[in-house]
């Protein structure tokens, strides 16, 4: 995730300015886009003018998009570039086949690669409880991957806990 160039703050806000046709990228954040907006700063003309283009891309960098022209679905021809200027993959097999830039845009777009929101109300416990049994599984995964054991006992423990109830919820 890009940083802001005038503080620390993530960036949500890629500015490519284009001076004597070399490219200049800024990143701000909120508060800062609004002072730059402010600013005797020149305001932001349309394309076709002589200035800058928003970009609200993940990285505006050519060489990074140009890599991800390189890469192309097997099943569909359709690239990592064409889907980000598109929005739409032309098969489901591009999901596995992009898995790693898709990790990386969303990481991007909501500082998190697994959905943490809201479960629908009416959803059954049952599947509450099988997404919540998924989540240790691989919580567990992760730590003996780390090799951090104590924690891995601990959600072995509570996957057991929680399947030996799931099975005697499914008994009676």
């Amino acid at each position: 995730m890009k940083k802001c160039s005038r503080c620390p703050k993530p960036a949500s806000l890629h500015i490519t300015e284009l001076e004597n046709q070399v490219p200049r990228e800024i990143h701000l954040c909120e508060d800062c886009a609004q002072q730059y907006l402010s600013e005797g700063e020149p305001s932001l003309p349309a394309e076709s003018e002589a200035g800058m283009m928003i970009q609200l891309q993940l990285d505006p960098d050519e060489k990074q998009l140009a890599e991800l022209d390189k890469h192309d679905c097997p099943n569909c021809g359709i690239t990592f570039r064409e889907f980000r200027s598109q929005g739409r993959f032309g098969c489901p097999h591009d999901y596995v086949v992009f898995g790693e830039e898709l990790e990386a845009l969303l990481e991007n777009i909501h500082d998190e690669k697994q959905h943490c929101g809201k479960v629908p109300k009416r959803a059954p416990s049952d599947s509450q409880r099988q997404y919540q049994l998924i989540k240790l599984r691989n919580e567990l995964r992760q730590a003996v991957a780390e090799e951090s054991y104590e924690e891995a006992a601990r959600l072995r423990d509570e996957i057991q806990n929680m399947e030996t109830t799931l099975s005697g919820e499914a008994g009676e």
